[in-house]
Order: structure tokens, then C-alpha cells, then sequence
């Protein structure tokens, strides 16, 4: 491996990084029902993003760098400065503060985790699921 790879990495791997998230993009409040019925099955994560801060972009980033859920929690993600009414309607819905950068796990319709800022961890949200 060259200096430069070793450093920033190569530009020609295409295996996806460690810890990737199959992320579904929350854009319509109707998927909020779909979520409802899917963590009857399986916990659902949803995390709150606002493209607008940079806190919140340390968190999404460190976030997905340790994340190791894909087989066990099915992952939303939600941009809140496009889709304000969904951020909304996740706070009435789900009886949870809104906050931003925040995550939340639902489980047979109800969340059971809510956490915000640097208390979002994806090694804390795996001891709850």
C-alpha cells in the first residue's frame, strides 16, 4: 500500500466501509405507520439529521463508523430541515422531545430509547435492543 493510501485511503476500494448503514430515507409521514408494523417484528431506528449543523454531522459520522445493526434493527433516516411535518408528527406520535441531532428505537409502536446529541452511541442503542 502506498503512502498516500495508507493516509486517505484508496480510492479504488469498493467494499463498503465497516459499520455501514442501510439507511431508508424518511420522506412521507405515511411511513411512520410502516415503521409501527415493522418494529413489531424488528426494532426500528430512526435518527433525526439537520443538514444545517455540525454537531449533528459529528454525530450522524461517528454514528455510522461504529454501527454493526443491520441484521437486528432496521435504520430510518430523516432529514429534518426537508421534512420539518415528519420530525413533528415523530415527537406527537412518539411521545419523545424533538431534538437534533437525535435517535430513537422503536419497538411495538412505542419508543423505548430516545437520545440526542453526544449521548448518541450505537454501542448504548445495541444494549437496548
Amino acid at each position: 500500500m502506498s503512502f498516500f493510501n495508507s493516509i486517505f485511503g484508496n480510492s479504488e476500494n469498493t467494499d463498503s466501509p465497516k459499520g455501514s448503514i442501510n439507511w431508508t430515507e424518511l420522506t412521507d409521514i405515511i411511513q411512520l405507520t410502516e415503521i409501527d408494523a415493522i418494529s413489531n417484528e424488528k426494532p426500528v431506528a430512526i435518527f433525526k439529521h439537520s443538514t444545517r449543523c455540525s454537531i449533528s454531522r459529528m454525530a450522524l459520522k461517528q454514528f455510522e463508523k461504529d454501527y454493526d445493526l443491520n441484521d437486528v434493527v432496521d435504520a430510518y433516516f430523516l432529514d429534518l430541515i426537508a421534512h420539518r411535518d415528519i420530525s413533528n408528527e415523530i415527537a406527537r406520535k412518539y411521545n419523545v422531545y424533538h431534538e437534533s441531532p437525535q435517535l430513537i428505537l422503536i419497538k411495538n409502536g412505542k419508543a423505548v430509547y430516545d437520545v440526542s446529541h453526544s449521548d448518541i452511541d450505537a454501542s448504548a442503542l445495541k444494549s437496548k435492543v
